[in-house]
């Protein structure tokens, strides 16, 4: 787009369906590479990216040509490939519908990709509902509570 400049960042936040512990370890880096190359390949810079077994959160320099629910759509149906062609998971595998996403300054790209690369160390102390509200009353999000992920209790 001609005479167009933004400066646009996004942390995007999903579960794995049923809130099931999905994702392996083992598995983890080969997840994230895949859903760096399909940020990539639709013109987004992939600035964080990390995968709990039950969510994922993503941090990406977005530009307005790509709509977000049009990317989360792509992250999700190709991933949902990726990990069932690759035998990735034991189980079935799929994502719930809905996602979160989070705005942020240029100033806030450090300290965003520094929490979602420590999720391992921050989740040993509050559970994936409890970020989550976090989240929308951080943001001032207005929700209802019954249309949000399926929880299982943690």
């Amino acid at each position: 787009m001609a005479n167009t400049y933004t400066q646009l960042y996004a942390q995007l936040v999903f579960a794995v369906k049923g809130r099931q512990s999905l994702i392996e370890k083992q598995h983890r880096e080969r997840i994230h590479q895949f859903i760096t190359g399909i940020v990539q390949k639709r013109g987004q810079k992939m600035l964080a990216v990390f995968c709990m077994p039950d969510h994922v959160h993503i941090f990406i320099g977005f530009k307005p040509s790509v709509s977000l629910s049009d990317l989360v759509r792509d992250i999700k149906t190709n991933t949902t490939i990726f990990i069932k062609e690759n035998r990735l998971s034991p189980f079935k595998f799929a994502w719930q519908e809905g996602f979160g996403a989070f705005t942020y300054a240029h100033s806030q790209l450090d300290s965003v990709c520094k929490y979602i690369l420590n999720q391992e160390k921050h989740h040993q102390t509050r559970g994936f509902k409890q970020e989550y509200f976090d989240f929308l009353a951080k943001f001032d999000v207005p929700h209802e509570e019954r249309y949000l992920f399926e929880w299982e209790e943690e």
